[in-house]
């Protein structure tokens, strides 16, 4: 399915919904499924954990024993997985749309949806300059329905307010290692964020906090997230412009032939420089556009997560 733009999303009124049909839609398209070998032969018990399913609750122990336990079964993983969205006001661009932030949303709504069927847990954190929104990480149906419902709400509001100029900044590095900081096992970190700094410091910093996760023994996806016509190829028609910096309220006025050569091969220098560090650090770096279909976030979490089990 094409990434749908802010409209086609609100179109289908309910996050989950949609969540959920790209998930059976990505599944059916699988040569292969992920729940290939996936068995519910009865293994062992464990002790009940506040936030697990009831439905999994042997009460014939419990009668016993009067101790809750939980039935487990042969491939159960309890792969831990926190969502981490960078909700900045650069992830609101391009306007009218936001397609950057929906694109991330509806992404994050479908790894929640596949990874709480897998019996995994999954918690979400939305950041800018610090952390918005911290939620526990659980496997259950209500709250990944309480995930979703959150994430549909950032689709409803527009970017915060901020000085000097209409947004506020990304604090990227101090998110993530407040997180690693956070984390008492060893877990999967996803990463939504288009990584763009205010400058080079902000970003070699940003790498620094992502070394902090793998030297805490956490895996890390990160998923590079760009409207790549305008931002990586400068893709804009012949005419003067004013360009906005939506973090600072910065303008500049020109021609896009006046900078086009060198804007792109500074974003390319970045971009090269993001993979090569993220390659050192054994973590997996993955470039999306806005105009892509989701298939490829909800495969190469698939790939992370056989990495992980």
């Amino acid at each position: 399915m094409p990434a749908p733009d802010l409209a086609a999303v609100r179109s289908f009124e309910n996050l989950e919904f949609l969540a959920r049909q790209l998930v059976d839609g990505f599944i059916t398209g699988l040569h292969q499924s992920p729940y290939h070998g996936f068995s519910v032969e009865f293994s062992e018990h464990r002790l009940y954990n506040p936030g697990d399913s009831t439905r999994h609750i042997d009460w014939k122990v419990f009668a016993r024993t009067d101790k809750l336990f939980v039935k487990r079964y042969e491939e159960e993983t309890n792969l831990r997985a926190h969502l981490l969205l960078d909700v900045s006001p650069s992830m609101y661009y391009p306007a009218p749309g936001h397609a950057k932030l929906t694109f991330s949303v509806v992404a994050a709504a479908a790894l929640a949806t596949l990874l709480t069927r897998q019996r995994d847990a999954v918690g979400l954190v939305t950041f800018a300059d610090a952390v918005e929104m911290q939620t526990p990480v659980r496997s259950t149906a209500t709250h990944r329905h309480a995930l979703l419902l959150a994430l549909q709400r950032l689709l409803e509001r527009p970017p915060a307010p901020g000085a000097p100029g209409r947004g506020r900044g990304t604090d990227v590095a101090g998110v993530v290692h407040t997180i690693a900081q956070q984390i008492p096992k060893r877990s999967l970190v996803i990463l939504f964020s288009d990584m763009l700094g205010r400058d080079a410091a902000g970003q070699a910093a940003a790498l620094a906090a992502l070394q902090h996760l793998r030297h805490q023994h956490h895996e890390v996806l990160l998923f590079h997230v760009l409207d790549r016509a305008t931002e990586a190829d400068f893709d804009f028609a012949e005419r003067p412009y004013i360009f906005e910096d939506v973090e600072t309220g910065q303008e500049i006025k020109l021609q896009p032939s006046q900078i086009r050569a060198q804007y792109r091969a500074a974003m390319a220098a970045f971009e090269q420089e993001l993979a090569l560090r993220c390659g050192q650090l054994k973590i997996d770096f993955v470039p999306v556009d806005v105009r892509e279909p989701f298939e490829k976030v909800l495969y190469a979490y698939l790939v992370k997560r056989g990495k992980v089990r």
